[in-house]
């Protein structure tokens, strides 16, 4: 120990000094000297995520006014700084919340909201104020005219760090040309390294959110880069949803309990979360008592030859009732014991109550809770009858429970347990279960497994065999299966909030229960169908698959993936495919390495689907974009400045999920072009040999040259279109489709004719600038042809089209 460890505490007034100099520190302080955690850790960094907070801000607010966004984002040079301007066509803002909501950290209307969102924190524009000022020593200059006002207000604010609110610099109306909206002009300290991932947020935000049209503007762009609406559809709005049962976790489930005005916990259940009516609250509440009660074990009732009589053991514990009443009441209660295959000490229980309320109503005796009582123990001495002979007086022992026991041990172990074993155990087991000072034999699942265990080991022990493990567990479910769970009331709210092992019971139970999946009208995915707009919008390429998934949930909050993948065209084949990662509809531009998305995609097998992963693992290589977006009403972020997604097991699985059901269209997308470029090598080896085969066979034989016309198609097993003439003014055209394949295949062929067709076959004929258009349909069944006809002068062009199968697939002499 140092000397001054040694000395520490022993002057007088230490601990008193020690907390003179401590204070509360304010949220804004803190980030003051922490911006790199919210993303601004250097000024090419700075200005990419100054846009990203304030683009995103107001995506929300246009979606959320039902406005399709306009969003203008300029970036110019003012000096030794850069000038933000981003201005939105959104609801506005108003006086008295604006300097709120640009100037105080912390400060939002959705981290409390279980829907999906760009923005949760309250942190993200506030701190793109605060990088301002620290930077450039300026206030951010903010404008916005709310829907329906005839002017703006026009605000300058800083944030004073020491209090986290807003200090307001100037404060006035002013006019402005937009009819509604917000503006806003940051000035700060930045550069334009990061030109790249500025370019890649602004393109990534068009591909998912294709109903928003994003101008950019940035010194050395001779022409700003506009992103168009590929769509007029909005996202489904969304609704705001209570947590789910699967999702919540313990000090959460206790923090709940607490603040509930729910009395009972099936009410709690119905009022606190979502997909949770009564009959689920009652299935709940079934693994709750069978957690916190325990479960009662049910016995067979005896058989006739059994040293066991139901019916006498009741008429002895009741008297003064008379004999007939007596013996209705005893024959009864034993009669319908008998009727059960198991029973339970609760069931039995309300059997003799209701054989009291039905023998009371038909003699006019009463069987009060005291008879009741007294016959319930005496059936219940006979139904579960045990005596230990090492311990009785005399040699006449009664023991139904070992036999009970014997037979479902018997029935759970595997054929190698010898008998002798069986019976060991069910005997050591039934001791146990009988001595164990619960008549009802109650038993929570975890005391069961401890009972079977301390009776194998001893038995183990005794006779030096074996009863391991599995056994042991296959005991415990047979016996479990066969219990019953107890009717007793559970506790009330505040007793299990106060609780914090009947909590944690409560919490197992919820998890246990099988429950809908959460509602996603909380959730706003892209779809699948909008994916893939939004991919081919912005990229030009060969093949486009999406997928989207079922809703999810995790930590309470539902979520949705959903991706994307595009392949070849104009996509460079050089280096690593392009992985485009999003949350809530935002790119995430930094700490690719650092995300999820990134490490489902590299833990992926990419051979299987047709693309080129050096070593088997990692990113793929190849000309393709692979697109993941994660939906929720909370996404687990590593940091606070959103640029990875944390490594959640239930998150990666469905990541997974969804690339691999894109990644199969993909892989057949693949096969089947590599088919057809088989195929094309074939039929360009077989179009050059069968002329110079027909030609030999002609010159060996001495013969005619033979007719190879639709040979071609024959071998290739291809669709063949031939063009017959007939006539001499007036041509008969005859177009014979032969289908040599073996599928039935549908076809649209299009006939472009110079001359004015006339009595065309079962086809339609439109005039298009002295250029006629004759289309049919025909479907032609496999190993079958069709024949289309019309009649045209014979000085007629023509050019033909087929489509519905692919060319390769396809011989047209035509």
């Amino acid at each position: 120990m140092t000397s001054i460890q040694s000395t520490l505490g022993e002057e007088e007034g230490i601990a008193e000094e020690l907390a003179a100099g401590q204070r509360e520190i304010s949220i804004a302080e803190f980030f003051e000297k922490n911006k790199h955690m919210l993303g601004f850790d250097s000024g090419a960094r700075g200005l990419v995520t100054a846009v990203k907070e304030a683009v995103d801000n107001a995506l929300d607010a246009t979606e959320e006014a039902g406005v399709l966004p306009d969003i203008y984002v300029e970036i110019t040079e003012v000096g030794d700084y850069y000038r933000l301007v981003i201005e939105d066509n959104g609801p506005g803002i108003t006086k008295e919340q604006l300097p709120k909501v640009f100037g105080k950290l912390l400060y939002g209307s959705r981290f409390h909201t279980r829907e999906q969102s760009r923005g949760q924190q309250g942190i993200g524009i506030s701190a793109a104020v605060l990088y301002s000022q620290l930077t450039s020593g300026q206030p951010a200059k903010i404008t916005s005219r709310p829907k329906g006002q005839s002017r703006a207000q026009y605000f300058e604010l800083i944030i004073d760090t020491d209090t986290n609110e807003p200090e307001i610099k100037a404060d006035e109306e002013t006019s402005w040309d937009r009819p509604h909206g917000t503006r806003i002009e940051l000035e700060m300290e930045a550069n334009m390294r990061a030109r790249s991932q500025l370019h890649d947020y602004i393109k990534h935000t068009a591909v998912v959110n294709p109903h928003a049209r994003i101008e950019l503007r940035e010194p050395g762009l001779d022409e700003p880069l506009k992103f168009e609406r590929g769509t007029d559809q909005l996202p489904a709005e969304t609704s705001e949803i209570r947590p789910h049962p699967h999702g919540v976790e313990l000090g959460t489930l206790i923090k709940m309990l607490e603040a509930t005005d729910s009395y009972s916990i099936s009410g709690f259940l119905q009022e606190e979360f979502t997909r949770v009516g009564k009959k689920t609250a009652d299935s709940v509440l079934a693994n709750f008592r069978d957690r916190h009660f325990g479960r009662e074990l049910a016995w067979r009732p005896p058989d006739a030859h059994e040293d066991a009589d139901v019916a006498a053991a009741v008429a002895d514990a009741v008297s003064n009732k008379g004999a007939a009443a007596t013996d209705a009441f005893a024959s009864r209660v034993a009669e319908t014991v008998g009727n059960h295959d198991r029973i339970a000490h609760a069931e039995l229980v309300g059997i003799v109550e209701t054989v009291a309320e039905e023998v009371a109503a038909d003699t006019d005796k009463t069987f009060g809770a005291t008879v009741r009582e007294n016959a319930i123990a005496a059936a219940w001495t006979e139904i579960t009858a045990y005596g230990d002979a090492e311990d009785a007086a005399d040699d006449e022992t009664r023991d139904l429970l070992t036999a009970d026991l014997h037979a479902v041990i018997e029935d759970a172990t595997s054929t190698r347990k010898d008998d002798g074993t069986v019976r060991a155990v069910a005997e050591a087991l039934a001791r146990r279960f009988a001595n164990g000072g619960d008549e009802r034999f109650r038993f929570t699942r975890a005391n069961l497994e401890r009972e079977i265990a301390d009776a194998a080991t001893f038995v183990v022990d005794q006779r030096d065999v074996s009863f391991g493990e599995t056994a042991r567990e296959n005991v415990a479910d047979a016996l479990w299966s066969l219990m019953e769970t107890v009717p007793d009331d559970p506790p009330n709210v505040d007793a299990v909030a106060g609780n914090r092992d009947a909590a944690a019971e409560l919490l197992e139970a919820m998890r246990e229960t099988d429950i809908l999946a959460p509602p996603t009208d909380c959730l706003a995915p892209i779809t699948a169908d909008l994916v893939e707009a939004g991919l081919r919008k912005e990229f030009t390429a060969d093949f486009y698959a999406a997928a989207t998934r079922d809703a999810e949930v995790h930590g309470g909050d539902p979520f949705i993936v959903e991706a994307g993948i595009a392949y070849g065209g104009e996509i460079p084949a050089d280096g690593s495919v392009e992985v485009m990662r999003f949350a809530n509809r935002v790119p995430l531009v930094y700490q690719r390495g650092a995300c999820a998305t990134t490490d489902v995609i590299k833990s992926i097998g990419w051979r299987n689907y047709g693309l080129d992963q050096p070593g088997g693992s990692g990113l793929p290589s190849g000309p393709a974009v692979i697109m993941v977006h994660v939906a929720s009403t909370n996404v687990p972020f590593t940091s606070e400045s959103k640029d990875a997604l944390a490594n959640i097991p239930e998150i990666e699985d469905e990541i997974e999920l969804a690339i691999r059901e894109a990644a199969r269209e993909l892989k057949s997308f693949l096969n089947k072009r590599r088919s057809m470029q088989k195929r094309r090598e074939k039929q360009d080896v077989l179009g050059r040999i069968l002329p110079e085969m027909a030609d030999k066979v002609a010159e060996v034989t001495g013969r005619e040259r033979p007719d190879i016309d639709g040979a071609l198609a024959r071998i290739m097993n291809n669709v063949s279109v031939e063009r017959e003439f007939d006539g001499d003014d007036e041509v008969a055209v005859t177009l014979r489709v032969e289908n040599h394949s073996d599928t039935n295949e549908d076809l649209e062929i299009t006939d472009i004719v110079s001359a004015k067709p006339t009595d065309p076959s079962d086809g339609t004929v439109v005039d298009m600038d002295g250029e006629w258009f004759l289309q049919w349909k025909p479907t032609v069944p496999a190993g079958e042809e069709a024949t289309l006809t019309y009649t045209v002068a014979d000085d007629a062009d023509f050019d033909v089209s087929v489509d519905g199968v692919e060319a390769e697939k396809l011989t047209v002499n035509a």
